[in-house]
C-alpha cells in the first residue's frame, strides 16, 4: 500500500458516492488506475463495504441507542476474541471494540425503546460466561458519528452596523 493508495481511502471515506473519473482527478491518477486501487482494496478486504451515515432522528425511526460497557474474564489462549465473536452475531450490536481502562469492552446496540435495550442486555449480554460486570448508557442525542455531524447548517446572522 502505497501513498496514493491512503489517499483513495481517504477520500472513499469522506464521501464512496465520487465516480472514478472524479477520484482520478482528485489524485492525478487515470480512472483506470483509480479503478483497479479500489479492486485491488476490496479484494484484500481494506475496504470491507461501502455504507451511508443515517440521521435516524431526522428520519423518525424513534430507534434508542446505547453504549453497553462490559468486564469480562478473558479466556486462557483467546483472550477477549471469542466472547467478542459471540457478541457480534447478535443483530441489536451495531459497533464491538476492545479498550482500555475500567472495562475491557464496548458495544453500542440499537433498540426500538429503552426496554428493548434493556431486555438484551439483561437477557442476552449479562447472562454470558465471563462477563462480569455491565453498564449501561442510552445515548441521548447524536452530534457527530464517523465524521459527519448533523448540525444544521444556518444562515449567517449579518449584524447591525453604523457609523
Amino acid at each position: 500500500m502505497d501513498e496514493k493508495d491512503l489517499e483513495l481511502l481517504r477520500i472513499l471515506e469522506e464521501n464512496s458516492r465520487l465516480s472514478a473519473d472524479e477520484i482520478a482527478t482528485m489524485t492525478s491518477l487515470s480512472t483506470a488506475d483509480v479503478q483497479e486501487r479500489i479492486h485491488t482494496l476490496e479484494a484484500a478486504q481494506v475496504i470491507k463495504r461501502y455504507s451511508t451515515v443515517i440521521n435516524w432522528e431526522k428520519a423518525g425511526n424513534g430507534e434508542v441507542s446505547a453504549i453497553i460497557e462490559l468486564k469480562v474474564s478473558p479466556e486462557r489462549d483467546y483472550g477477549y476474541d471469542r466472547i467478542a465473536e459471540r457478541l457480534s452475531r447478535f443483530r441489536q450490536v451495531k459497533t464491538l471494540r476492545l479498550i482500555t481502562g475500567t472495562y475491557d469492552l464496548q458495544l453500542i446496540v440499537t433498540g426500538k425503546n429503552m426496554q428493548e435495550v434493556s431486555r438484551f442486555v439483561s437477557e442476552h449480554v449479562a447472562p454470558m460466561d465471563r462477563i462480569r460486570e455491565t453498564a449501561t448508557h442510552i445515548v441521548m442525542k447524536s452530534y457527530k458519528e464517523n465524521g459527519n455531524t448533523f448540525f444544521e447548517q444556518q444562515e449567517a446572522e449579518r449584524l447591525p452596523y453604523s457609523f
